[in-house]
């Protein structure tokens, strides 16, 4: 295993627990608001039909699930999975709040031993999760199993913007968003870890590489905000 993070799984876990009750607010004053506007961009680049079965994978507090649910008919069904339970219980209520007219279905799991049989889903997302866990590649080969051939795979992830006038303001505000997040409530070393990994995991070249290295064919991305965020995208 080659790990893209270096913290326990133990600790990630015990970081999410801590940080879900006011994981959604704290997102949007720390993104600026960008992340609804990514994940937007996310679904407009996919072709779903209302019958799709989607997977939603580190789906945290459900804001991806909820989207995969609103671009299905009756016939379809979305599961949302993670592996910390406090940020599925605000995922659940929130799909209540939504009142979709999809099966959706909350599974508490391992994402990188995925407990679905080969070839299940249509469509595989994953938003801002992919560098929280000790192993990525595992989680894409995971990812290409369970997915139906022709099916798509999306996966939306904090990046290093190239530009080298972007790339610093961009590390200068990653340096300083520890502690706006202190400041509306926050604990600074768990958003302080959020900036690590952020600074730390794959490229947005190296992640296509690396897409391209567990079997997706057709894959590509797209920087976001002068990079802050990268979109991949690939087919089985």
């Amino acid at each position: 295993m080659v790990k893209t993070n270096q913290h326990s799984e133990k600790e990630v876990q015990q970081l999410f627990s801590r940080i879900a009750p006011q994981y959604d607010s704290l997102n949007n004053v720390i993104s600026l608001g960008l992340q609804k506007t990514w994940r937007q961009k996310l679904w407009r680049r996919l072709s779903v039909r209302d019958d799709f079965h989607c997977l939603d994978l580190c789906c945290g507090t459900g804001d991806l699930t909820i989207q995969a649910a609103q671009q299905l008919g009756p016939k379809g069904l979305v599961v949302g999975l993670d592996f910390n339970q406090e940020m599925l219980n605000i995922a659940q209520q929130k799909i209540q709040q939504a009142a979709v007219n999809v099966p959706v279905k909350l599974q508490y799991a391992d994402v990188m031993s995925l407990p679905f049989t080969e070839q299940s889903f249509d469509v595989i997302t994953i938003g801002f999760g992919l560098r929280n866990v000790p192993d990525a590649e595992r989680v894409l080969r995971e990812s290409y199993r369970v997915l139906k051939p022709g099916g798509q795979f999306a996966c939306l992830e904090m990046s290093q913007p190239s530009t080298a006038v972007i790339k610093i303001f961009w590390q200068l505000y990653l340096k300083i968003f520890p502690r706006l997040a202190q400041i509306c409530g926050g604990n600074y070393r768990d958003y302080q870890y959020l900036q690590t990994t952020t600074q730390s995991f794959l490229s947005a070249p190296q992640l296509l590489q690396l897409l391209q290295k567990v079997g997706f064919q057709h894959c590509n991305y797209t920087q976001l905000t002068w990079g802050a965020a990268a979109l991949h995208l690939g087919r089985k």
